[in-house]
């Protein structure tokens, strides 16, 4: 849950205002250092190389015991969301393009009791 605290962090933060997907989407593009092929391959290394890093501390909670706070795993979660932001915008989308196709998708998925399986056409 959001506290009265995290909000006040979100206000101090640097973004365009006021925040949208779609202006996240754009202040994105601002911090993009590649170009062409080359920034497919590394938004798409980046964007996996985040996820790893989620993955690696949830691996180490149950391995090791190892302690991490939840600004841990959302400083690594944003990195994810910067990525995933960044290859949208490569392919001619933008974040709330992403959001709105999702929710689409599982929202028929739930409607035709299809949530759980496999495969992405289901």
């Amino acid at each position: 849950m959001i506290s009265g605290e995290d909000i006040e962090a979100f206000k101090s933060m640097s973004y365009p205002e006021p925040y949208t997907p779609v202006t996240y989407s754009q202040w994105v593009e601002g911090k993009i250092v590649t170009e062409g092929q080359t920034r497919l391959i590394e938004n798409t290394l980046g964007l996996v190389g985040e996820a790893g890093e989620v993955a690696e501390k949830i691996k180490k909670l149950l391995r090791d015991d190892t302690r991490f706070t939840g600004d841990d795993i959302i400083k690594e979660l944003g990195d994810v969301v910067f990525y995933a932001t960044a290859l949208s915008n490569y392919f001619k989308s933008d974040l709330q393009g992403i959001l709105d196709k999702n929710i689409e998708k599982l929202d028929s998925r739930e409607l035709r009791g299809v949530i759980k399986g496999s495969g992405d056409n289901r």
